[in-house]
């Protein structure tokens, strides 16, 4: 029987078993995949004994990316360019490979609900709220979509300033103070940060300055339509919810753990949203 799994601290929130155990049962797998609540000081041992474990591999979530990156046997070159690692893969060989699905997983859910089409669409420039890891991930993924201009703000303005690297000849640092004339020109807003998320303040922007032709993206999913994609419904905008980049980025893992490239159909989606609500 096949394995695999999640880690982190802590880790009983995660809906990557819900997402993994529904393919499972769609394509008549028999395998599992199961939560790991593992600490910090304990992960590297845990990579360690991976290969004698069982486990084909498995998702790895916060405090654990950056650990798995620096101790991972191999890398993904996109994995390599991130700085991160989401997803382990333990080869026949027991050396374990490190990938980095969020950005493939950010741009299919845009294409999926977008359509294929919508950089030009839009316009082809994009401006990424945030400078963490999640932003670090779509700054990659906008870059190999092919967008020619990519926006980076953070209330920081060093910390967006070091990932105009990640899209050399793309990516541009702007103050957070000159949002209202960026957005002018923006044919995707991209919320990457933690801001209007269940528990925490709402993202203070104004939405009027965007195109008509302008859709926004809020990474966040709890809740799934966060202030910002309420004001952008409002403004008769495009709005992409966060729930979408969680499915799409497990697609890879669970491909290379139990051989079959599952789909992100509405029935998954119903099922995640259904749990996500309140009991």
């Amino acid at each position: 029987m096949k394995k695999a799994f999640v880690v982190g601290h802590p880790i009983a929130h995660s809906r990557s078993p819900l997402i993994h155990n529904h393919w499972l049962g769609i394509h008549g797998i028999a395998g599992s995949y199961e939560r790991l609540d593992v600490a910090p000081d304990a992960f590297p041992d845990f990579l360690r004994a991976l290969p004698d474990s069982g486990f084909a591999g498995g998702n790895v979530t916060i405090p654990h990316k950056e650990a798995a990156f620096r101790l991972a046997d191999a890398l993904t070159p996109r994995a390599e360019r991130i700085g991160a690692v989401n997803t382990l893969i333990v080869g026949a060989d027991g050396r374990i490979r490190g990938d980095n699905t969020d950005a493939p997983g950010f741009i299919a859910h845009l294409d999926q609900s977008l359509g294929a089409d919508w950089p030009e669409r839009t316009g082809g420039t994009a401006l990424v709220l945030g400078a963490g890891g999640a932003a670090r991930a779509i700054v990659v993924g906008l870059a190999e979509r092919g967008l020619g201009r990519i926006l980076i703000a953070n209330r920081t303005p060093e910390r967006a300033a070091a990932l105009v690297g990640l899209a050399p000849g793309a990516a541009e640092a702007v103050a957070w103070e000159d949002l209202p004339g960026r957005l002018s020109g923006t044919g995707l807003l991209v919320n990457t940060t933690s801001l209007g998320m269940t528990g925490h303040p709402p993202l203070d922007v104004d939405l009027a300055p965007l195109p008509g032709r302008a859709a926004v993206a809020d990474i966040v999913y709890a809740p799934l339509e966060t202030p910002l994609l309420a004001a952008a419904r409002a403004r008769g905008l495009a709005a992409v919810d966060g729930l979408g980049m969680l499915l799409h980025q497990a697609v890879p893992g669970f491909a290379a753990w139990f051989g079959v490239r599952p789909a992100v159909t509405e029935a998954l989606r119903a099922r995640i949203v259904a749990d996500l609500r309140p009991a």
